[in-house]
C-alpha cells in the first residue's frame, strides 16, 4: 500500500515549486531547442523533483537543487535522442550553459523583477502596446488597427516605452543592490 507524505511535506513542496516554476521553466527551455521536448522534459521534472523532494533540504536553495535535477533530466533526455539534432551538441556544452545560466540567474532575477515593477508603473494604453507586441506576439498591423494609430506611430511608441522600461529597469536593479 503506498503511503502519501503528510500534507505540511505536500504543501511545502507545492509551495517552493509554485515559487519557482517560472524560473525553472525558462532554464529548461534555454537548454533545449524544441519547446515540446522542452515541455515534456519540464513535466518529468516536476515528478522527479516531488519524488526527491525528501532528500532536499529544508532552507537550502530549492531552485539551484531543482536546477540541477533539471539538467540531469536534459542529459538524460539527450541521451535517450541520440541522432536527432539536439544530440549535436556535446553534454559539456550543455552542462557549461547551464553553469552560466546558474553564474547569471540572481541578476536575471533581479531584472525579471524590475520588469514587472516597471510595467505596472506603465499608463494602461502603454502597457497594453507592450502586452500585445511581447506576450502576445500581435503583428505592429494589428496593434495599429487596435489602437487606430499607424505602424510607423506605433514602432515610434514602442521605441519610447522600451526606452522608459529600460531605464526603469536599470534604476530598480541599482537601487536592490546599493
Amino acid at each position: 500500500m503506498t503511503q502519501f507524505p503528510d500534507n505540511s511535506h505536500t504543501e511545502a513542496y507545492l509551495r517552493l515549486l509554485g515559487q519557482h516554476e517560472r524560473s525553472l521553466a525558462v532554464y529548461v527551455h534555454s537548454l533545449v531547442l524544441n519547446v515540446s521536448d522542452a515541455q515534456d522534459i519540464l513535466q518529468e521534472c516536476k515528478v522527479v523533483l516531488w519524488k526527491r523532494f525528501d532528500t532536499f533540504e529544508e532552507g537550502s536553495n530549492f531552485l539551484a537543487w531543482a536546477r540541477k535535477i533539471a539538467l540531469y533530466q536534459v542529459l538524460n533526455f539527450r541521451r535517450s535522442q541520440k541522432g536527432s539534432p539536439i544530440s549535436c551538441m556535446e553534454d559539456g556544452f550543455i552542462e557549461a550553459v547551464a553553469a552560466e545560466i546558474d553564474k547569471q540567474s540572481p541578476q536575471l532575477e533581479r531584472r525579471s523583477d524590475a520588469l514587472r515593477f516597471c510595467l505596472k508603473k506603465l499608463p494602461e494604453g502603454q502597457r497594453k502596446m507592450i502586452l500585445w507586441r511581447y506576450y502576445e506576439n500581435d503583428e505592429i498591423e494589428s496593434i495599429a488597427k487596435k489602437t487606430g494609430r499607424t505602424e510607423a506611430a506605433i514602432y515610434r511608441a514602442l521605441s519610447r516605452i522600451r526606452q522608459l522600461l529600460n531605464q526603469c529597469i536599470t534604476r530598480a536593479v541599482n537601487n536592490q543592490t546599493a
